[in-house]
Protein backbone atom coordinates (compact mmCIF):
# COMPACT_ATOMS: atom_id res chain seq x y z
CA UNK A 1 0.00 0.00 0.00
CA UNK A 2 2.75 2.40 -1.14
CA UNK A 3 -0.18 5.34 -1.97
CA UNK A 4 -1.79 5.25 0.71
CA UNK A 5 1.42 5.09 3.03
CA UNK A 6 2.52 8.39 1.46
CA UNK A 7 -1.20 9.82 2.00
CA UNK A 8 -1.02 8.71 5.67
CA UNK A 9 2.87 10.01 6.32
CA UNK A 10 1.62 13.66 5.08
CA UNK A 11 -1.50 13.82 6.71
CA UNK A 12 0.15 12.97 9.74
CA UNK A 13 3.03 15.36 9.37
CA UNK A 14 0.99 18.39 9.04
CA UNK A 15 -1.41 17.04 11.96
CA UNK A 16 1.87 17.31 13.93
CA UNK A 17 2.70 20.53 12.69
CA UNK A 18 -1.17 22.09 13.22
CA UNK A 19 -0.76 20.87 17.20
CA UNK A 20 2.62 22.54 17.56
CA UNK A 21 1.17 26.16 16.30
CA UNK A 22 -2.03 25.06 18.70
CA UNK A 23 0.34 24.45 21.54
CA UNK A 24 1.95 28.14 21.18
CA UNK A 25 -1.86 29.43 21.28
CA UNK A 26 -3.09 28.64 24.85
CA UNK A 27 -6.87 30.21 24.01
CA UNK A 28 -8.86 27.36 23.16
CA UNK A 29 -11.68 29.69 21.25
CA UNK A 30 -8.88 31.61 18.98
CA UNK A 31 -6.96 28.10 18.47
CA UNK A 32 -10.46 26.13 17.16
CA UNK A 33 -11.62 29.33 14.84
CA UNK A 34 -7.76 30.15 13.48
CA UNK A 35 -8.27 30.93 9.77
CA UNK A 36 -8.41 27.76 7.25
CA UNK A 37 -8.66 25.56 10.36
CA UNK A 38 -11.54 23.94 9.95
CA UNK A 39 -10.58 23.40 6.18
CA UNK A 40 -7.52 21.99 7.35
CA UNK A 41 -8.90 19.25 9.61
CA UNK A 42 -12.09 18.37 6.97
CA UNK A 43 -9.01 17.57 4.80
CA UNK A 44 -7.30 15.37 6.98
CA UNK A 45 -10.61 13.74 8.16
CA UNK A 46 -11.26 12.89 4.07
CA UNK A 47 -7.58 11.74 3.24
CA UNK A 48 -7.83 9.41 6.24
CA UNK A 49 -10.79 8.17 5.08
CA UNK A 50 -9.29 7.31 2.13
CA UNK A 51 -6.70 5.15 4.10
CA UNK A 52 -9.42 3.42 6.26
CA UNK A 53 -11.19 2.30 3.30
CA UNK A 54 -7.55 1.25 1.50
CA UNK A 55 -6.66 -0.41 4.94
CA UNK A 56 -9.78 -2.23 5.03
CA UNK A 57 -9.87 -3.62 1.48
CA UNK A 58 -6.25 -4.50 2.34
CA UNK A 59 -7.53 -6.14 5.13
CA UNK A 60 -10.23 -8.06 3.27
CA UNK A 61 -8.20 -9.41 0.31
CA UNK A 62 -6.58 -11.25 3.38
CA UNK A 63 -9.10 -12.37 4.65
CA UNK A 64 -10.57 -14.64 2.13
CA UNK A 65 -7.67 -16.10 1.93
CA UNK A 66 -7.07 -17.00 4.96
CA UNK A 67 -10.92 -16.85 6.57
CA UNK A 68 -10.32 -17.04 10.20
CA UNK A 69 -8.89 -13.70 9.79
CA UNK A 70 -12.53 -12.86 10.15
CA UNK A 71 -12.90 -13.81 13.81
CA UNK A 72 -9.42 -11.28 14.50
CA UNK A 73 -9.61 -7.98 15.42
CA UNK A 74 -8.02 -5.31 13.05
CA UNK A 75 -4.83 -4.42 15.60
CA UNK A 76 -3.99 -8.38 15.96
CA UNK A 77 -4.26 -9.04 12.23
CA UNK A 78 -2.28 -6.03 11.72
CA UNK A 79 -0.03 -7.03 13.99
CA UNK A 80 0.11 -10.88 12.11
CA UNK A 81 0.77 -9.53 8.61
CA UNK A 82 3.28 -6.74 10.17
CA UNK A 83 5.26 -10.03 11.41
CA UNK A 84 4.75 -12.29 8.41
CA UNK A 85 8.50 -12.97 8.08
CA UNK A 86 8.91 -13.91 11.96
CA UNK A 87 6.62 -16.98 12.20
CA UNK A 88 7.59 -17.57 15.80
CA UNK A 89 6.22 -13.69 16.20
CA UNK A 90 2.83 -15.36 14.25
CA UNK A 91 2.54 -17.82 16.99
CA UNK A 92 1.47 -15.57 19.88
CA UNK A 93 -1.60 -15.06 17.75
CA UNK A 94 -2.16 -18.88 17.09
CA UNK A 95 -4.88 -18.90 19.61
CA UNK A 96 -6.98 -16.62 18.16
CA UNK A 97 -7.13 -18.43 15.33
CA UNK A 98 -7.33 -21.89 16.33
CA UNK A 99 -9.26 -23.35 18.74
CA UNK A 100 -7.50 -25.28 20.64
CA UNK A 101 -4.61 -24.88 19.53
CA UNK A 102 -1.49 -22.64 21.41
CA UNK A 103 1.71 -22.51 19.60
CA UNK A 104 4.32 -24.76 17.30
CA UNK A 105 7.07 -26.54 18.64
CA UNK A 106 9.85 -24.97 16.40
CA UNK A 107 13.09 -26.44 15.33
CA UNK A 108 15.69 -24.13 16.80
CA UNK A 109 19.70 -25.06 16.76
CA UNK A 110 22.71 -23.27 16.41
CA UNK A 111 23.05 -23.78 12.67
CA UNK A 112 19.54 -22.72 12.18
CA UNK A 113 18.78 -18.93 11.64
CA UNK A 114 16.86 -16.91 13.44
CA UNK A 115 13.56 -16.68 13.35
CA UNK A 116 13.06 -20.53 13.02
CA UNK A 117 10.51 -21.62 10.49
CA UNK A 118 9.92 -25.21 10.82
CA UNK A 119 8.08 -26.63 13.40
CA UNK A 120 7.59 -30.49 14.59
CA UNK A 121 4.94 -30.57 16.81
CA UNK A 122 1.85 -28.16 18.15
CA UNK A 123 0.91 -27.79 21.64
CA UNK A 124 -2.51 -27.05 23.09
CA UNK A 125 -3.61 -24.70 25.28
CA UNK A 126 -3.74 -26.98 28.28
CA UNK A 127 0.04 -28.12 27.44
CA UNK A 128 -0.56 -31.30 25.63
CA UNK A 129 1.90 -31.93 22.85
CA UNK A 130 1.54 -33.78 19.41
CA UNK A 131 4.11 -34.16 16.82
CA UNK A 132 3.86 -34.26 13.38
CA UNK A 133 5.48 -36.48 11.49
CA UNK A 134 6.93 -34.60 9.36
CA UNK A 135 8.26 -30.96 9.82
CA UNK A 136 5.49 -27.99 9.04
CA UNK A 137 7.84 -24.99 7.29
CA UNK A 138 6.40 -21.82 7.34
CA UNK A 139 6.88 -20.82 3.62
CA UNK A 140 5.31 -17.80 1.74
CA UNK A 141 3.11 -15.11 2.77
CA UNK A 142 1.63 -15.48 6.33
CA UNK A 143 -2.15 -16.11 5.45
CA UNK A 144 -0.85 -18.80 2.71
CA UNK A 145 1.07 -20.79 5.39
CA UNK A 146 -1.75 -20.60 8.15
CA UNK A 147 -3.65 -22.16 5.33
CA UNK A 148 -1.04 -24.82 5.08
CA UNK A 149 -1.07 -25.22 9.02
CA UNK A 150 -5.03 -25.49 8.83
CA UNK A 151 -4.22 -28.82 6.60
CA UNK A 152 -1.56 -30.29 8.32
CA UNK A 153 -3.36 -30.13 11.53
CA UNK A 154 -5.95 -31.76 10.22
CA UNK A 155 -3.90 -34.67 8.36
CA UNK A 156 -1.68 -34.97 11.28
CA UNK A 157 -5.27 -35.84 13.50
CA UNK A 158 -6.40 -37.65 10.50
CA UNK A 159 -3.51 -39.47 10.56
CA UNK A 160 -2.86 -40.16 14.51
CA UNK A 161 -6.53 -41.72 14.02
CA UNK A 162 -5.74 -44.33 11.75
CA UNK A 163 -3.12 -45.67 13.77
CA UNK A 164 -5.00 -45.66 16.82
CA UNK A 165 -7.91 -47.67 15.35
CA UNK A 166 -5.35 -50.29 14.42
CA UNK A 167 -3.77 -50.70 17.77
CA UNK A 168 -7.31 -50.65 19.23
CA UNK A 169 -8.05 -53.08 17.88
CA UNK A 170 -5.96 -55.22 19.99
CA UNK A 171 -7.28 -54.16 23.03
CA UNK A 172 -7.43 -57.14 25.36
CA UNK A 173 -4.83 -59.24 23.29
CA UNK A 174 -1.33 -57.03 23.52
CA UNK A 175 -2.48 -53.87 25.23
CA UNK A 176 -5.38 -53.06 27.81
CA UNK A 177 -7.39 -48.99 26.48
CA UNK A 178 -6.13 -47.77 30.07
CA UNK A 179 -2.45 -48.66 28.77
CA UNK A 180 -3.15 -47.73 25.29
CA UNK A 181 -4.24 -44.32 25.58
CA UNK A 182 -0.78 -42.96 26.57
CA UNK A 183 0.49 -43.00 23.17
CA UNK A 184 -2.43 -40.45 21.96
CA UNK A 185 -3.97 -37.26 22.20
CA UNK A 186 -6.93 -36.96 24.69
CA UNK A 187 -8.84 -35.83 21.38
CA UNK A 188 -8.09 -39.05 19.10
CA UNK A 189 -8.32 -41.59 22.06
CA UNK A 190 -11.52 -40.25 22.52
CA UNK A 191 -12.30 -40.45 19.19
CA UNK A 192 -10.89 -43.86 18.50
CA UNK A 193 -13.11 -45.69 21.98
CA UNK A 194 -16.70 -43.79 20.62
CA UNK A 195 -15.57 -45.62 17.45
CA UNK A 196 -14.90 -49.02 18.68
CA UNK A 197 -18.06 -48.58 20.86
CA UNK A 198 -20.33 -47.94 17.81
CA UNK A 199 -18.77 -50.95 16.29
CA UNK A 200 -19.24 -53.29 19.20
CA UNK A 201 -22.94 -52.52 19.81
CA UNK A 202 -23.54 -53.14 16.41
CA UNK A 203 -22.25 -56.27 16.46
CA UNK A 204 -24.44 -56.96 19.65
CA UNK A 205 -27.16 -56.04 17.98
CA UNK A 206 -26.62 -58.03 14.85
CA UNK A 207 -25.70 -61.01 17.54
CA UNK A 208 -28.65 -60.39 19.15
CA UNK A 209 -30.67 -60.62 16.10
CA UNK A 210 -28.63 -63.79 15.25
CA UNK A 211 -30.40 -65.33 18.36
CA UNK A 212 -27.58 -64.86 20.80
CA UNK A 213 -29.69 -63.41 23.82
CA UNK A 214 -26.73 -62.66 25.93
CA UNK A 215 -24.82 -60.58 23.95
CA UNK A 216 -26.21 -57.21 24.94
CA UNK A 217 -25.72 -58.11 28.41
CA UNK A 218 -22.01 -59.37 27.64
CA UNK A 219 -21.37 -56.02 26.18
CA UNK A 220 -22.52 -54.33 28.96
CA UNK A 221 -20.23 -56.16 31.09
CA UNK A 222 -17.30 -55.19 28.87
CA UNK A 223 -18.00 -51.90 29.17
CA UNK A 224 -18.18 -51.73 32.73
CA UNK A 225 -14.63 -53.84 32.84
CA UNK A 226 -13.09 -51.27 30.89
CA UNK A 227 -14.65 -48.21 33.20
CA UNK A 228 -13.31 -50.05 36.39
CA UNK A 229 -9.94 -49.99 35.09
CA UNK A 230 -10.06 -46.34 34.00
CA UNK A 231 -11.21 -45.35 37.61
CA UNK A 232 -8.31 -47.16 39.46
CA UNK A 233 -5.93 -46.14 36.86
CA UNK A 234 -7.03 -42.44 37.53
CA UNK A 235 -6.49 -42.78 41.74
CA UNK A 236 -2.92 -43.30 41.07
CA UNK A 237 -0.29 -40.55 40.94
CA UNK A 238 -0.46 -39.37 37.35
CA UNK A 239 0.18 -36.14 35.26
CA UNK A 240 -2.38 -33.36 34.55
CA UNK A 241 -2.53 -34.20 31.03
CA UNK A 242 -3.15 -38.08 31.42
CA UNK A 243 -5.42 -37.28 34.47
CA UNK A 244 -7.42 -35.12 32.52
CA UNK A 245 -7.39 -37.34 29.12
CA UNK A 246 -8.56 -40.48 31.41
CA UNK A 247 -11.33 -38.46 33.04
CA UNK A 248 -13.28 -37.19 29.58
CA UNK A 249 -12.84 -40.97 28.51
CA UNK A 250 -14.61 -42.10 31.79
CA UNK A 251 -17.06 -39.05 31.19
CA UNK A 252 -18.13 -40.10 27.82
CA UNK A 253 -17.93 -44.58 29.06
CA UNK A 254 -20.35 -43.78 31.27
CA UNK A 255 -22.96 -42.36 29.00
CA UNK A 256 -21.97 -45.43 26.86
CA UNK A 257 -22.61 -47.54 29.71
CA UNK A 258 -25.96 -46.21 30.46
CA UNK A 259 -26.95 -46.18 27.10
CA UNK A 260 -25.97 -50.23 26.32
CA UNK A 261 -28.08 -50.78 29.98
CA UNK A 262 -30.97 -49.54 28.86
CA UNK A 263 -30.55 -51.39 25.63
CA UNK A 264 -30.48 -54.18 27.92
CA UNK A 265 -33.50 -53.51 30.94
CA UNK A 266 -36.14 -52.52 28.03
CA UNK A 267 -34.68 -55.80 25.53
CA UNK A 268 -33.99 -53.47 22.62
CA UNK A 269 -32.99 -55.93 19.86
CA UNK A 270 -33.20 -53.56 16.74
CA UNK A 271 -30.70 -51.27 16.05
CA UNK A 272 -33.32 -49.67 13.61
CA UNK A 273 -35.37 -48.33 16.55
CA UNK A 274 -35.26 -44.57 17.78
CA UNK A 275 -32.94 -45.54 20.95
CA UNK A 276 -30.01 -46.10 18.83
CA UNK A 277 -30.53 -43.90 16.16
CA UNK A 278 -31.10 -40.67 18.83
CA UNK A 279 -27.07 -41.83 19.69
CA UNK A 280 -24.03 -39.63 18.37
CA UNK A 281 -22.46 -42.23 16.67
CA UNK A 282 -18.94 -42.35 14.88
CA UNK A 283 -17.59 -44.78 12.03
CA UNK A 284 -14.15 -44.95 10.31
CA UNK A 285 -14.85 -46.02 6.67
CA UNK A 286 -13.03 -46.17 3.63
CA UNK A 287 -13.53 -43.10 1.32
CA UNK A 288 -14.54 -44.66 -1.63
CA UNK A 289 -14.38 -48.60 -3.16
CA UNK A 290 -10.80 -46.89 -5.25
CA UNK A 291 -9.68 -45.20 -2.59
CA UNK A 292 -7.83 -47.04 0.56
CA UNK A 293 -7.74 -44.03 2.90
CA UNK A 294 -10.20 -43.93 6.28
CA UNK A 295 -12.83 -41.35 6.41
CA UNK A 296 -14.68 -40.33 9.87
CA UNK A 297 -18.04 -39.63 9.58
CA UNK A 298 -20.53 -39.06 12.56
CA UNK A 299 -24.16 -40.06 12.51
CA UNK A 300 -27.44 -38.96 14.56
CA UNK A 301 -30.68 -40.45 13.47
CA UNK A 302 -30.57 -39.21 9.41
CA UNK A 303 -28.10 -36.69 9.66
CA UNK A 304 -24.69 -37.32 8.74
CA UNK A 305 -21.20 -35.56 8.63
CA UNK A 306 -17.48 -35.74 8.27
CA UNK A 307 -15.20 -35.42 10.97
CA UNK A 308 -13.53 -32.19 10.44
CA UNK A 309 -10.66 -32.58 12.37
CA UNK A 310 -10.38 -29.10 14.42
CA UNK A 311 -7.45 -29.18 16.79
CA UNK A 312 -9.36 -29.31 20.37
CA UNK A 313 -6.73 -30.34 22.73
CA UNK A 314 -6.96 -31.51 26.13
CA UNK A 315 -9.87 -29.44 27.28
CA UNK A 316 -12.36 -32.20 28.59
CA UNK A 317 -15.59 -33.20 28.27
CA UNK A 318 -19.32 -32.72 30.12
CA UNK A 319 -21.04 -35.08 31.32
CA UNK A 320 -24.24 -36.24 28.54
CA UNK A 321 -27.39 -36.29 29.94
CA UNK A 322 -30.78 -37.29 28.58
CA UNK A 323 -31.28 -33.37 27.99
CA UNK A 324 -28.14 -33.38 26.61
CA UNK A 325 -28.73 -36.20 24.12
CA UNK A 326 -32.17 -34.42 23.21
CA UNK A 327 -30.42 -30.71 22.22
CA UNK A 328 -28.09 -33.09 20.16
CA UNK A 329 -30.93 -34.52 18.10
CA UNK A 330 -32.66 -31.02 17.38
CA UNK A 331 -29.55 -29.45 16.97
CA UNK A 332 -28.79 -31.58 14.37
CA UNK A 333 -31.59 -32.40 12.85
CA UNK A 334 -32.16 -28.18 12.71
CA UNK A 335 -28.60 -28.14 10.47
CA UNK A 336 -30.23 -31.25 8.26
CA UNK A 337 -32.79 -28.75 7.65
CA UNK A 338 -30.93 -26.02 6.78
CA UNK A 339 -31.83 -23.97 9.89
CA UNK A 340 -30.26 -22.74 12.79
CA UNK A 341 -30.30 -23.37 16.41
CA UNK A 342 -31.61 -20.64 19.51
CA UNK A 343 -31.13 -22.91 22.76
CA UNK A 344 -33.40 -20.99 25.58
CA UNK A 345 -33.19 -21.17 29.46
CA UNK A 346 -31.91 -19.56 32.54
CA UNK A 347 -28.82 -18.03 32.77
CA UNK A 348 -25.99 -20.66 33.81
CA UNK A 349 -27.92 -23.96 32.39
CA UNK A 350 -25.36 -24.81 29.74
CA UNK A 351 -26.87 -23.45 26.42
CA UNK A 352 -23.29 -22.23 25.00
CA UNK A 353 -20.94 -25.32 26.39
CA UNK A 354 -23.95 -27.79 25.19
CA UNK A 355 -23.11 -26.13 22.08
CA UNK A 356 -19.20 -26.10 22.24
CA UNK A 357 -19.46 -29.62 22.90
CA UNK A 358 -21.05 -30.99 20.42
CA UNK A 359 -18.91 -29.18 17.98
CA UNK A 360 -15.78 -30.69 19.74
CA UNK A 361 -17.85 -34.17 19.54
CA UNK A 362 -17.86 -33.68 15.41
CA UNK A 363 -14.46 -32.19 15.38
CA UNK A 364 -15.97 -28.41 14.38
CA UNK A 365 -14.78 -24.91 15.38
CA UNK A 366 -17.07 -23.11 17.80
CA UNK A 367 -16.93 -19.36 17.54
CA UNK A 368 -18.51 -17.86 20.42
CA UNK A 369 -19.61 -14.16 20.36
CA UNK A 370 -20.57 -11.90 23.03
CA UNK A 371 -23.12 -9.77 21.25
CA UNK A 372 -23.78 -6.04 22.32
CA UNK A 373 -25.57 -3.20 21.24
CA UNK A 374 -22.53 -2.04 19.77
CA UNK A 375 -22.69 -4.39 16.67
CA UNK A 376 -23.77 -3.07 13.35
CA UNK A 377 -24.68 -4.83 10.37
CA UNK A 378 -21.04 -4.56 8.93
CA UNK A 379 -19.42 -6.12 11.77
CA UNK A 380 -22.32 -9.40 11.95
CA UNK A 381 -21.50 -9.22 7.99
CA UNK A 382 -18.01 -9.85 8.63
CA UNK A 383 -18.65 -12.78 11.32
CA UNK A 384 -20.93 -14.46 8.81
CA UNK A 385 -18.53 -14.13 5.86
CA UNK A 386 -15.85 -15.72 8.13
CA UNK A 387 -18.41 -18.42 8.90
CA UNK A 388 -19.45 -19.41 6.21
CA UNK A 389 -15.91 -19.52 4.24
CA UNK A 390 -14.71 -21.80 7.25
CA UNK A 391 -17.50 -23.99 7.95
CA UNK A 392 -17.17 -23.08 11.54
CA UNK A 393 -20.40 -22.60 13.89
CA UNK A 394 -21.05 -19.35 15.24
CA UNK A 395 -22.80 -19.27 18.66
CA UNK A 396 -24.23 -15.30 19.28
CA UNK A 397 -24.63 -14.95 23.23
CA UNK A 398 -27.29 -12.63 24.55
CA UNK A 399 -27.89 -12.17 20.85
CA UNK A 400 -31.41 -9.74 21.93
CA UNK A 401 -29.08 -7.17 23.20
CA UNK A 402 -28.13 -6.42 19.73
CA UNK A 403 -30.24 -3.13 18.16
CA UNK A 404 -33.33 -3.66 16.63
CA UNK A 405 -32.34 -1.50 13.61
CA UNK A 406 -29.42 -3.93 13.22
CA UNK A 407 -31.22 -6.97 14.11
CA UNK A 408 -33.80 -6.28 10.81
CA UNK A 409 -30.61 -6.18 8.31
CA UNK A 410 -28.70 -9.13 10.58
CA UNK A 411 -32.14 -11.22 10.19
CA UNK A 412 -31.47 -10.68 6.23
CA UNK A 413 -27.98 -11.79 6.27
CA UNK A 414 -29.27 -14.68 7.90
CA UNK A 415 -32.04 -15.49 5.55
CA UNK A 416 -29.22 -15.21 2.20
CA UNK A 417 -26.99 -17.27 3.86
CA UNK A 418 -29.42 -20.69 4.74
CA UNK A 419 -30.53 -20.01 1.49
CA UNK A 420 -27.10 -20.52 -0.46
CA UNK A 421 -26.75 -23.75 1.62
CA UNK A 422 -30.29 -24.77 0.57
CA UNK A 423 -29.44 -24.18 -3.06
CA UNK A 424 -26.27 -25.80 -2.77
CA UNK A 425 -28.08 -28.58 -1.72
CA UNK A 426 -30.37 -28.74 -4.34
CA UNK A 427 -28.04 -28.05 -7.30
CA UNK A 428 -24.53 -28.67 -5.83
CA UNK A 429 -22.94 -28.41 -9.32
CA UNK A 430 -23.67 -25.26 -9.36
CA UNK A 431 -21.30 -24.04 -7.11
CA UNK A 432 -17.28 -25.37 -6.51
CA UNK A 433 -17.22 -25.34 -2.76
CA UNK A 434 -16.82 -28.45 -0.70
CA UNK A 435 -18.42 -28.78 2.64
Amino acid sequence: MPDDTRRFEQVDGAFKEMMREAREEPGVVVACTWEGREELLNGFLMEIELCQKALSEYLGQKRKIFARFYFVSEQALLDILSNGNNPEKVDEYLGDCFDGLKGLDFIRGPAIPYPAKSSKGMKSKEGEYVPFSTPFTCNGAVENYLCDLERKVQATLAEVLENAWETACTWGIERERHEWLEDYCAQIALLATQILWTEETARAFDELEGGRETAMAEHLQLIVGRIGHLIARVRTDLSFDLRMKIITIITIDVHERDVVRDFVVRKIVDQQLFAWQAQLKFYLERRSAKDASKVCVSRICDWSTFYNYEYVGNCGRLVITPLTDRCYITLTQALNLSMGGAPAGPAGTGKTETTKDLGRALGLQVVVFNCSDQMTYLSMGQIFMGLAQTGSWGCFDEFNRISIEVLSVVSTQVKEVLDAIREMKINPAKNSFVF
